[in-house]
């Protein structure tokens, strides 16, 4: 193990496909463009999680991190929101998007489906499609089989109509039809097989001109290439030997439900995963996500998934680095990129180096030699030996050797500067006005009754969150109860998502699921008087599935039963009886979230309601300086939706909290969507993303409707930024910077790593805050010394740092055979950085 430096600044088919302009074809080891193999470095960014304004930002961002292509889905409920009528403006601006990705010289996969997953609501598909006659989703079903051949043959159509395919001239080169059907496919049989084949020839039938893909899907027929998606795929072998090996979703993270920690995969065993990929033969690799971005309005599926979509990616959630993962992949790119040459050129030859460590070797005939040295021991450090020179490889690490002499990178070892997050606030405060919404206690016009209880996406066809159910019970004056026992208790059945009850529109009490568990049991004592009392059940859809058999068929809402028991004759069954319902809110039918609907009622400034349920509350601010990502801080609210400029936010839940295991993380060993949790005990998100495209310089308007009780006077507007940034660096850490100043003849000596260390723009370092010179322990922000520790070091790097800090220049720092931990305060344009020897030094 090495020593380090540290220190922190306050920061703030061979099967062929061919056209007029070019070719995309394939054999057993990569990708060919125009017959030239490569390896593609390849991300997920869908555009709908972001705004057009961020778009090109992303795109340049991923393409400076190593990337070739962008990978992204086609979200059909986006697209064909009422049957026969299309949208492809503003977010969902499809044909945008990839000429973007065109303009930056970079590649798409068009991952069309039309089915998607994606913890998008109700999995892509437009909820009209349920109700077409005869239709079963995703199967040998002829009415299913007809409208999604219909919208995969319009986007094609499209495509080509912009001459968007590579063969084209374009940038696709490659198309996705359906997605993860494989195990669908072994739970329906002979049904789901015969629907592989259709669809399959279906697309391949369009003409595209470049190779289809599913993934998940071992049985693709020919010429399709079967993927592999997970987070880890070195495994995986496609189904024909002349096919290249590909990995469409490299889980950079794990999505976010509401009362669930965040979960956070460590760039360490990311990059370890994709290396050992490579090192197996793989030639194409995506990550998903590279950019997550926002579940704006009611996108979010789930049910229970977060409005932010942040997945741990590269690119956080509001498009900035997320380091050090963004730039250790960036390194990791450029490492198999000098590897390259050797390998497309062949098949690698396996040696052991020890009990859990071996080297794959690549070799060309034009002499091109790569080496991939792995230890997959999770606890120990390894020597081994290869050619007559010695390499150190920490615990659950590949190093990669482009000349199959000299390291240039290890997985374990992190080389690019790491960041911490902040959100700062940008105000004091707004100044509300609220409105409190009817509790449905009386019927209107557009209520209607039923005897029995309705299923709430069938009433509501998902154009709302919300379903009232009411009904009436007439207590007799000789009930035991009114005489001072026990309240009877209203229990309530309902197959998702929440529910709020109110006894004649008094709130009485709440219940919700869980993303494990939607169907939920409200059983609680009920205030009742003698004579007629209204019961009325807000029913709450939390976004429909995405993902299961015939999701389609799935239900929500209030089925029953629903009882009260406690009476002088025992047990009286609701469920049968009449029920009012009302479809949706009485603000969201006036539209008081937009500019013209919120003037339609009269709200009260002088005495704001606060703690208040079912409230919609309203203010206006101008939009604050800078370019810094906003978010607003709902911490202080509960339950409910905002909006700006009429524009949906996304659902907010800060009372529900994160219940899991939170405790350390090592990046050694087998990761999982369970194993590196943050946030328990806290909200599963309390900072919601406002795109500063969607603000005017003044008299912005924002509304918000809470359910269940809150104070807005808590809500702050917060701006995204740097809180401070570190790097990490060894005695003998490999540097590509190094390698490729010897190799190119400019130096001709040995180099040692060196960290470069830089503040944003706008920020600047101000003072040191902490120096250990050995080996210092603990984190960026919270340094402290070792069993080895060099009393003047605060001195000598106070002197070797002072005109850095004073003319704000990048800092530069030699590793020596320890280790530097300092700590460098800011001022108000705040930078933080440290550099380090491993993982000791992190993130203040």
């Amino acid at each position: 193990m090495g020593l380090k430096i540290a220190f922190l600044v306050f920061v703030f088919l061979s099967s062929y496909f061919s056209g007029g302009k070019s070719s995309v074809s394939y054999d057993h080891k990569a990708i060919s463009v125009n017959g030239q193999r490569k390896i593609l470095i390849s991300g997920s960014i869908h555009y709908p999680r972001s705004t057009p304004e961020m778009w090109p930002d992303l795109i340049q961002k991923a393409k400076e991190g190593g990337l070739d292509v962008i990978e992204t889905y086609v979200f059909w409920n986006g697209h064909e929101p009422e049957a026969g009528k299309y949208y492809f403006e503003e977010r969902y601006d499809l044909v945008k998007f990839i000429k973007l990705v065109h303009q930056a010289g970079l590649y798409v996969n068009l991952r069309i489906g039309p089915y998607v997953c994606a913890e998008w609501n109700f999995g892509g598909f437009p909820v009209w499609l349920k109700y077409v006659p005869g239709i079963s989703f995703r199967t040998n079903n002829g009415p299913f089989k007809a409208a999604m051949q219909k919208f995969t043959t319009k986007i094609v159509g499209m495509m080509k109509a912009e001459r968007l395919y590579e063969t084209q001239g374009g940038p696709i080169i490659l198309s996705q039809i359906e997605n993860e059907y494989g195990p669908m496919e072994y739970e329906l049989g002979a049904q789901g097989k015969a629907y592989t084949e259709w669809a399959a020839k279906m697309a391949v039938d369009l003409g595209t001109g470049v190779p289809w893909i599913m993934c998940k899907q071992d049985d693709a027929p020919d010429p399709i290439i079967n993927t592999c998606n997970g987070f880890y795929c070195d495994y995986f072998s496609p189904n024909k030997a002349y096919k290249p090996k590909m990995w469409t979703e490299a889980w950079t993270g794990w999505f976010t439900g509401f009362g669930s920690p965040v979960p956070y995969r460590p760039a360490e065993d990311l990059a370890f995963s994709v290396a050992k990929f490579i090192q197996k033969g793989g030639s194409f690799i995506n990550y998903y996500m590279y950019h997550g971005g926002t579940n704006f309005g009611r996108t979010a599926g789930g049910p229970f998934i977060a409005t932010s979509y942040d997945y741990d990616a590269p690119l956080d959630e509001y498009g900035l680095l997320r380091q050090p993962k963004w730039g250790h992949l960036k390194d990791l790119h450029r490492a198999i990129k000098l590897c390259e040459p050797a390998l497309i050129s062949g098949d690698p030859t396996v040696m052991s180096l020890g009990n859990s460590q071996e080297a794959h070797v690549f070799k060309s005939r034009s002499g091109a030699c790569a080496a991939f040295l792995a230890n997959y021991d999770q606890h120990s450090y390894a020597t081994v030996s290869l050619w007559n020179k010695h390499y150190n490889l920490p615990p659950w690490s590949i190093s990669i050797l482009p000349d199959c002499k000299n390291t240039v990178y290890n997985t374990a070892r992190i080389g690019a500067q790491s960041a911490q997050m902040k959100m700062t606030p940008v105000n004091k405060g707004f100044a509300w006005q609220s409105y409190i919404e009817d509790t449905a206690s009386s019927y209107d016009e557009n209520s209607f009754t039923k005897v029995g209880l309705r299923e709430q996406i069938n009433t509501t066809w998902d154009k709302t969150d919300y379903l009232w159910y009411t009904t009436n019970v007439n207590i007799d004056s000789h009930e035991g109860f009114l005489r001072g026992g026990k309240w009877p208790v209203l229990t309530i059945a309902s197959a998702g998502h929440a529910l709020h009850v109110f006894i004649n529109g008094q709130l009485s009490g709440t219940a919700y699921g869980t993303l494990d568990k939607p169907k939920l049991t409200f059983s609680q004592g009920v205030n009742l008087r003698a004579g007629v009392n209204k019961i009325s059940i807000l029913s709450i859809a939390v976004g429909l599935p995405n993902v299961g058999p015939h999701f389609e068929t799935w239900n929500t809402g209030v089925l029953g039963p629903v009882s009260l028991t406690g009476l002088n004759n025992g047990r009286w069954d609701l469920s049968r009886q009449q029920w009012t319902y009302k479809i949706g809110l009485k603000g969201e039918y006036l539209s008081l979230h937009s500019l013209s609907g919120s003037s339609s009622v009269e709200w009260a400034g002088d005495s704001v309601a606060q703690r208040q349920p079912l409230t919609w509350y309203k203010t206006t601010f101008n939009a604050p300086g800078g370019n810094e990502p906003l978010a607003l801080d709902m911490n202080t609210m509960s339950k409910g939706q905002v909006w700006i400029n009429g524009q949906s936010i996304g659902r907010y839940w800060n009372q529900y909290k994160a219940s899991g295991n939170c405790g350390a993380c090592n990046y050694a060993g087998w990761f999982n969507e369970k194993k590196c949790l943050k946030n328990c005990g806290e909200a599963s998100q309390r900072w919601y993303h406002v795109p500063r495209s969607w603000l005017r310089p003044s008299g912005n308007l924002m509304v918000v409707f809470e359910e269940w009780g809150g104070n807005p006077y808590g809500i702050t507007m917060t701006k995204r930024e740097v809180a401070s940034v570190c790097s990490d660096i060894y005695e003998w850490q490999p540097t590509l910077v190094n390698y490729q100043l010897q190799t190119s003849g400019k130096v001709n000596k040995p180099l040692r790593p060196k960290a470069h260390l830089s503040c944003d723009a706008g920020q600047k370092i101000s003072s040191i805050k902490f120096a250990s010179f050995g080996t210092p322990q603990g984190a960026c922000g919270s340094f402290r010394q070792g069993s080895c520790h060099a009393f003047h070091s605060y001195d000598v790097f106070l002197k070797v740092t002072f005109l850095h800090i004073f003319l704000n220049l990048p800092m530069s720092l030699l590793s020596s055979f320890f280790l530097i931990s300092f700590q460098l305060g800011c001022d108000p344009f705040r930078v933080c950085s440290t550099v380090s020897d491993n993982n000791l030094a992190r993130f203040p």
